[in-house]
């Protein structure tokens, strides 16, 4: 699945190249582009090109239009088998297509780049609808919000979740989100979970089951460096998210070519709650907890991680 079934040759690796270069590179392009700007502020034609970029982030896109569609098809059919992504399964045939799911993917690692396979476009996932949340920094960033809204990605919040899951839309989430990057430490794992009640909040508010989903190799996919230090820990709290330096091949921002597979456990039967106790939030959570460590229990030997211990915070 995802991909990596493609035959291998020169025109794949420029497909699969391109395909990381148009989902990935925007976060870096806008580096660029406001750097250059602001270098040359005595310009005219850099006071315009900033206007205009400033200006990208609040024209409407328009996720269902025919250049949209195309490139969603194009990064979702290509970026999977650059890696290549592998998705498997505990149980395939746990899922009803009549059920809607919350399916909490772990870990985010330094950037989430193997949750491409799961979008509704790779077709790897047995739910009829399914929509992948962000967080909302992505649709205040030029260009990544247009290819994202491509993709078919929604912004991560309480309203947009519960009415999804409402709708009988099944979500894609990473509860954890950057808050693990302040966490990393190479040689292992890093999941924060304890205190994310909320994605279990709404699944209990809605009778979603939730699905524990682990992602192996995803965090060897960069190389970083980080400070260290009390001061450190406090600005990345203070600012809501982890400064960190990182690279990929050749020492730029695309992503070393590592084998990634999205293994994804058995469904968590939630009974609905609309008035769920915080007592009984956080006993659903602790399920999810344990379901994630055994996931990863169960598969880190054959995939390579026998040595990498999981840590949950």
């Amino acid at each position: 699945m995802a991909g990596g079934d493609l035959k291998k040759g020169f025109k794949y690796d420029v497909l699969t190249f391109l395909a990381i270069v148009v989902w990935m590179g925007g976060l870096h392009l806008n580096v660029l582009v406001v750097g250059i700007c602001l270098a040359n502020l005595r310009s005219h034609w850099a006071l315009t090109l900033l206007a205009f970029w400033i200006a990208l982030i609040f024209i409407p896109v328009r996720p269902n239009g025919g250049l949209g569609q195309a490139v969603a098809r194009y990064i979702c059919k290509y970026a999977p088998a650059y890696f290549p992504i592998k998705v498997v399964f505990d149980d395939e045939n746990a899922f009803d297509s009549k059920k809607s799911y919350v399916f909490a993917a772990e870990p985010h690692s330094l950037l989430p780049i193997g949750i491409i396979a799961l979008q509704p476009l790779s077709g790897n996932l047995p739910v009829p609808n399914l929509r992948a949340l962000a967080t909302s920094a992505v649709f205040w960033t030029p260009v990544v919000r247009h290819v994202w809204s491509w993709l078919g990605v929604s912004r991560v919040t309480r309203k947009f979740m519960t009415e999804f899951l409402q709708k009988g839309t099944s979500v894609i989430i990473i509860p954890g989100g950057v808050q693990e990057c302040l966490y990393m430490e190479r040689g292992r794992e890093v999941v924060y979970l304890k205190k994310r009640y909320g994605f279990v909040k709404v699944a209990l508010e809605t009778g979603s089951l939730i699905v524990p989903t682990f992602c192996f190799g995803q965090t060897n996919c960069y190389k970083w460096w980080k400070p260290t230090g009390q001061w450190y820990s406090r600005l990345s709290r203070r600012i809501g998210f982890t400064p960190l330096v990182f690279w990929g091949r050749y020492g730029t921002p695309i992503p070393f070519r590592t084998p990634m597979t999205y293994v994804i456990g058995k469904p968590i039967e939630v009974v609905r709650n609309p008035n769920a106790s915080h007592e009984e939030v956080a006993k659903v959570l602790e399920q999810y907890i344990e379901a994630v460590e055994r996931l990863y229990e169960n598969h880190k030997a054959a995939l390579g991680f026998k040595d990498s211990p999981l840590f949950v915070y």
